[in-house]
């Protein structure tokens, strides 16, 4: 049975861990794809160019903000953070889930201009719980976890605005949960709405 492509943005506050949950959730989905960010800022010990993200200096993203090279793009920390436009739309013309790991603040641009689109919010299960995951991270400064948890709660404040809401108390119950939410709307091939458009 073939499947509508679709767009899943998945956001939530830093350290709630949604990029262990959409490296799980990709295991489970043969047409999922996982589209990467374009960022100003600096690569972490463990990430890699052009596979946690495509690390640019200013002039470049400027460039692609000028000539309409991103779906969306957003001040993060004071870095920036984009979309690359492009590979979107191929993949969901080829009928596959796009899942987009951004902040809040670009998934909501996307929300405006594709509201079909599929958002799905991840909550964690306190704030408590979220400090002690982002202090047991090891890469932030005192000053940035306080700026972190400070946004958290802004972050939570707009989750109404997503379609759905897992709360990671349990990975491998909030897998689940967004592993169904992609099969749900991925299979509705009749329902031309679930198609997601870049354009």
């Amino acid at each position: 049975m073939s499947r509508s492509g679709n767009l899943f943005v998945i956001s939530g506050p830093s350290g709630d861990g949604k990029g262990t949950i959409l490296r799980e959730v990709l295991e489970q989905i043969d047409d999922g794809w996982y589209s990467i960010s374009v960022t100003t800022r600096d690569p972490r010990f463990n990430e890699t160019e052009g596979e946690d993200y495509y690390f640019v200096d200013d002039a470049r993203f400027d460039e692609l903000v000028r000539t309409d090279g991103l779906l969306e793009w957003a001040p993060v920390h004071t870095k920036r953070y984009g979309t690359p436009r492009a590979p979107i739309q191929t993949h969901i013309d080829n009928g596959e889930q796009v899942l987009l790991d951004i902040d809040v603040a670009g998934a909501l641009q996307i929300k405006e201009s594709m509201p079909e689109c599929v958002m799905v919010f991840i909550e964690p299960p306190s704030m408590e719980i979220l400090e002690a995951r982002l202090r047991g991270r090891g890469t932030d400064s005192e000053e940035q976890i306080g700026h972190r948890l400070s946004e958290a709660v802004n972050e939570l404040s707009l989750k109404s605005r997503y379609n759905y809401t897992v709360v990671n108390d349990e990975l491998e119950h909030a897998v689940t949960q967004v592993v169904d939410i992609v099969d749900t709307h991925a299979s509705d091939k009749e329902n031309e709405d679930h198609v997601c458009s870049a354009t």
